[in-house]
């Protein structure tokens, strides 16, 4: 009750059968109704920084170097408090004074777009009655949305996740080749789930290649657990 977003319906499918199951919900909803999210790239500090001073004619080794002395993550605003050096330059060196002002201006504007990895969005209405479209590049003309994932949700329409996962793919295609080798089938549904092998697996820590549990963090927390 305390949400107050849209919910978020997550679906995972084996990556090598997502475009099924987009063209499935297509058929089923209208293609005029379902569309893939569009998602932005913005121009971190560093590559301003770059394509600034090439712009303005700088040489490449001095936009490398005032790139690399911006540390990963940090806006310009903070690095230009947290780093001496670069603190220095921006002082007593007008011509990258004007590459990092310029720099500042473009920070965090979009540069580019793509196709958001799972996000999907299915309407009542022709989703041209809520939203801009475009087709995803001059390639690709599946359709997309104008608007990214927060826009999508603030004018309410509901956002779906249909992630492909090489996980289930592996899955898969482990059971086929079992059939295949072996003439057995295995029924991935009545598995049971107190299985000791398993356990003593997860014990161990020996996660490798399982689902969610492949991380560092994971793995030690499991030998502890």
């Amino acid at each position: 009750p305390e949400r107050i977003s849209m919910p978020d319906i997550d679906l995972d499918f084996a990556d090598t059968r997502r475009d099924e199951v987009l063209g499935y919900v297509e058929q089923k909803y209208g293609k005029d109704h379902v569309a893939q999210i569009i998602t932005f790239g913005t121009m971190a500090a560093r590559a301003a920084v770059r394509d600034c001073g090439r712009v303005l004619g700088l040489s490449y080794a001095i936009c490398d170097r005032i790139a690399k002395l911006i540390p990963m993550f940090t806006g310009l605003a903070d690095a230009l408090e947290q780093v001496p050096e670069l603190k220095e330059l921006y002082a007593n060196n007008a011509e990258i004074k004007l590459v990092l002002d310029t720099a500042k201006k473009v920070e965090h504007v979009a540069r580019h777009s793509s196709t958001h990895a799972c996000g999907v969005v299915i309407s009542d209405k022709p989703l041209v009655e809520y939203m801009p479209l475009q087709f995803a590049s001059s390639d690709d003309h599946s359709i997309i949305t104008q608007y990214e994932l927060h826009a999508v949700e603030d004018i309410g329409i509901l956002k779906m996740d249909f992630l492909g996962l090489r996980n289930l793919t592996i899955l898969e295609d482990a059971l086929r080749i079992i059939k295949e080798t072996h003439g057995v089938t295995i029924d991935l549904e009545t598995i049971p789930l107190d299985d000791p092998a398993t356990f003593e697996l997860l014990q161990r820590g020996d996660t490798t290649g399982v689902f969610q549990l492949e991380s560092s963090g994971m793995k030690r927390y499991l030998r502890e657990l």
